[in-house]
């Protein structure tokens, strides 16, 4: 079976986890893309029942800092749907991922940086273990090639990252699922992203 078909069975997260851990990457980042916006929102819900997600999930421990770690991603929104979470470990910021969204229309809408960390309580909110958080930017030199820094609240990127942050569920070792909050509302979208191999 493949990650649609399992997503839209009554499989369990373990069952979904395991079948996307036996597969080589270009596959997974195939069967990842493949998901609807559906799809997406019913493996959010199934990813409850996950283990909680570190920081180390998204920057492994061997990553010097400031080393860029892509994670392939694809949302559920109408527009820009195919897009990639770029992030490093910072020196000095212990607690802290940064990071940056790669798009066709980055030089439009802006990179749209954030900061992310585990979530209140040591990673226990409902909606995720690790939050990428956009009201904040990072303050101190970012991984090479990187974008200039700017905040959310400046140009056209304030429509799309401004006072927004992102929750984020383990699927599998390298798949991650996850859903948009704007001023602690819900807003449209959920999103998936598969980290490079």
């Amino acid at each position: 079976m493949a990650l649609t078909d399992l997503t839209r069975s009554d499989s369990k997260i373990e069952q979904i986890a395991e079948h996307l851990d036996s597969l080589e990457q270009p596959t997974r980042l195939r069967e990842t893309y493949a998901l609807s916006g559906k799809d997406q929102q019913r493996l959010y819900e199934k990813a409850a029942d996950s283990p909680a997600l570190d920081l180390e999930y998204f920057v492994p421990a061997g990553k010097a800092d400031c080393c860029e770690v892509i994670h392939y991603g694809k949302n559920s929104q109408p527009a820009v749907r195919m897009f990639q979470k770029r992030w490093c470990r910072p020196a000095d910021r212990p607690g802290q991922l940064w990071g940056y969204n790669e798009t066709i229309a980055r030089r439009l809408i802006g990179p749209g940086y954030f900061v992310a960390r585990e979530t209140e309580g040591g990673g226990t909110d409902p909606r995720g273990a690790v939050v990428v958080d956009y009201f904040t930017v990072p303050d101190g030199p970012v991984a090479p090639g990187w974008p200039s820094v700017c905040p959310n609240s400046k140009g056209l990127q304030m429509f799309v990252y401004n006072n927004t942050r992102d929750y984020l569920r383990r699927v599998s070792r390298r798949v991650s699922i996850g859903i948009a909050y704007r001023k602690e509302s819900r807003i449209m979208g959920y999103f998936v992203l598969c980290r490079e191999a």
